[in-house]
């Protein structure tokens, strides 16, 4: 049997090979196949969990309810150190200096990345900003937010806090941050569906493990990771409830 594995679509092109190499890890660590399907956005990336296509999936926190509660999926590990935080940009040039100076009307950029935009939008809200009052503009990656920005095209940018300081530094250096969330409890996951729940305990064990060989260290870092640390149950459903409680904001 083949089990397919995806990644939550807003990881940084920059990974793209580090995720074939773990794709490979994986299949030597549990001893079974293991193939590595790519989303090239959300609406593709939830019409295979509605079919119930995935296996196994690097989850964003918006994605985790769903997984969780209606598919049967279980958080295995999660990224340590990296928590997902929201940057709200403008370009550099811009006369607005903290978020109260965005206007009613404003055109904003941000992705088809759910937990991001959700968050996003809830930054706005102090200069009275929602969904009905902005003009939103779908931009397929944060680089091609940035480039709305940097031609005029969008006076705000909503990005993931890490996707923006990956930015280069030629880019990083025309734009300019009004707000940076500090949530710290919202991450991304591993999450592995009921086809594996007689791997879950092996692949736990083997993804902590990993950082504890230079090999496994060498693999984390093409991650963009320093390693794995496990998920809680109770912490996966205090994010999940987080977010339901974000959802039900007047800006989302």
């Amino acid at each position: 049997m083949t089990y397919i594995f995806t990644v939550s679509p807003d990881f940084s092109p920059e990974y793209l090979s580090g995720w074939f190499v773990f794709n490979t890890w994986l299949q030597k660590a549990l001893d079974c196949r293991f193939h590595l399907e790519l989303m090239e956005d959300f609406q593709r990336l939830h019409r295979a969990i509605a079919a119930d296509k995935i296996d196994l999936i690097y989850a964003n926190p918006y994605d985790a309810a769903l997984l969780v509660r209606e598919k049967g999926f279980t958080a295995l590990a999660k990224p340590q150190g990296i928590a997902d935080e929201v940057v709200i940009a403008v370009a550099a040039n811009s006369m607005a200096m903290a978020v109260e100076d965005l206007p009613p009307g404003v055109r904003v950029a941000s992705t088809d990345d759910p937990d991001v935009h959700l968050i996003g939008m809830i930054l706005l809200e102090p200069a009275g900003l929602h969904k009905e009052n902005v003009r939103l503009e779908i931009a397929g990656n944060y680089v091609l937010v940035a480039k709305k920005l940097l031609q005029g095209e969008c006076e705000v940018g909503i990005f993931l806090a890490r996707a923006f300081d990956e930015l280069s530094r030629p880019v990083r250096s025309q734009l300019k941050v009004l707000v940076r969330s500090d949530i710290q409890v919202i991450h991304h996951a591993l999450m592995a569906g009921p086809r594996l729940i007689d791997k879950i305990d092996a692949l736990t064990s083997a993804l902590v493990k990993l950082a504890q060989e230079p090999k496994g260290q060498a693999l984390l870092a093409q991650l963009g990771f320093t390693g794995w640390g496990k998920v809680a149950p109770e912490e996966v459903e205090f994010m999940i409830d987080l977010m339901d409680t974000l959802a039900y904001s007047p800006a989302a």
